[in-house]
């Protein structure tokens, strides 16, 4: 049978909004201001209001918690661990920060500090049925099976009708090979829900596990029937038609498997099985090699991301950014001149002498962070990444407010296998206002 996962069911939003009235009086405009944003899902505007908060009043806890959760809400859920960090510092007896920060990390797969956040919640908050439940996740992620069956035992207590709780437990006991007793937990989420059709995807699997294989094909239709594309359940019913010996039916649901995952070599058997059964030998044949042949390695590893920054997906998120190029008064040393002439020469295709113009503007006034991004630019279409970060440091030393070269930087950084630095740089471009990149974060951070 093949693997199916857990996920957090909680949005991270979903765990509540802190409250204070210790704030200052600007500040706490600025904090109401985010929780109404908050409420109306503008999250990227409720991050501002709550970086102004904080800009006020550094040290109010609930402006760095809630500005974390509208981070996460934007799936920047690096950036949110840096604001849960701080608000965990200023307050360590919050338990939301805490089960918020372990949410994010879990975003991120590290689920062994994810388990250490949620545990900490739960001394904090014994009777939060959330917390729990969230570590089951957690520690079902770490192959911790026995442990999560406890949590998940534990949920179940204090919320009786968790219906993503009585999955995940007949999840954990299909790990234990508990198949009877996943049984009772499916069926309890199909009574509480009759229309999630993963209900009745573990229950046939499980019912295939305790030979009733009839009884797998009933239910096993029902998931389909919600679910069309579910592969899973379409080779988990070609396997129990097959003991039923119906090998046209299950050749077909073993085909259907097939084009929905082209790597499922289980399907790819079951096939073969079937058409040597009914007497297709040679294609029975071809099905067997490439079940035999096909590196079946990462064929059930987890996709982390839509794929890395590749040099023309950085020349197309970097060139929408647009250089800050305002007219200014025109000092005696003309440095103004000489930056204006480059992005000129740039537009026209003429990057060589637009880099000797701005060379120049540099010599002329070295606190120029306008020239030093704009060179930075130039350099990364020149194929020159690690000068562009050169010139991306110096511009953000000289105003480390300038988000469009977080922005910058951070996909450079990525682009050149530095992940972790790129979506922190990402996320500060974020925080500072530069919302597009939210979207980067979206694709590539997650």
């Amino acid at each position: 049978m093949m693997r199916r996962f857990l996920t957090l069911a909680v949005g991270v939003f979903g765990m509540g909004l802190c409250m204070s009235a210790t704030a200052q009086q600007t500040a706490a405009d600025y904090f109401e201001s985010g929780i109404t944003k908050s409420k109306a899902n503008d999250f990227a505007g409720a991050l501002q209001a709550f970086s102004m908060a904080i800009t006020m009043n550094p040290e109010n806890a609930p402006s760095y918690y809630n500005r974390g959760l509208a981070k996460a809400n934007l799936k920047d859920h690096r950036g949110a661990i840096m604001d849960y960090d701080r608000a965990i510092d200023l307050n360590p007896k919050d338990a939301y920060a805490f089960l918020s920060r372990g949410v994010s990390k879990s975003k991120q797969d590290d689920h062994r500090a994810a388990t250490l956040d949620f545990g900490r919640a739960i001394e904090l908050s014994p009777d939060d049925p959330q917390a729990y439940y969230n570590r089951g996740v957690s520690r079902s992620r770490l192959d911790q099976y026995r442990g999560a069956l406890q949590d998940f035992n534990r949920t179940i207590e204090l919320e009786p009708n968790n219906i993503n709780a009585y999955y995940a437990r007949g999840l954990t006991k299909q790990k234990l090979e508990d198949w009877s007793g996943s049984l009772a937990d499916f069926t309890k989420v199909a009574e509480l829900n009759p229309k999630r059709g993963q209900a009745y995807a573990g229950r046939g699997e499980s019912k295939i596990r305790l030979n009733d294989f009839a009884g797998a094909v009933l239910d096993l239709n029902k998931a389909i029937e919600f679910d069309g594309n579910d592969g899973e359940s379409y080779y988990n019913r070609g396997f129990a038609k097959s003991k039923l010996e119906d090998y046209k039916g299950a050749y077909a649901d073993y085909d259907k498997a097939v084009a929905i995952r082209a790597t499922n070599y289980k399907a790819y058997y079951g096939r073969g099985f079937c058409r040597s059964k009914l007497n297709d030998q040679k294609g029975a044949i071809q099905d067997f090699n490439t079940a035999v042949e096909m590196n079946n390695a990462n064929a059930e590893s987890k996709v982390y991301y839509t794929g890395p920054i590749t040099r023309p997906i950085l020349d197309n998120l970097r060139n929408v950014v647009q250089e800050r190029n305002k007219i200014n008064d025109l000092s005696a040393e003309r440095s103004e001149a000489f930056f204006s002439r480059a992005v000129s020469r740039n537009k026209q295709g003429d990057a060589k002498t637009a880099m000797i113009d701005l060379n120049k503007a540099i010599e002329l006034n070295p606190t120029y962070a306008e020239a030093y991004f704009t060179r930075g630019i130039i350099r990364s279409q020149q194929g020159d990444q690690k000068g562009a970060i050169t010139d991306c440091n110096s511009a953000i030393k000289l105003n480390p407010r300038y988000a469009e070269v977080f922005y910058v930087r951070g996909i450079i950084k990525h682009s050149l296998g530095d992940e972790n630095a790129g979506c922190l740089d990402l996320s500060k471009a974020g925080e500072l206002g530069y919302t597009p990149a939210y979207k980067v974060i979206s694709e590539y951070c997650n």
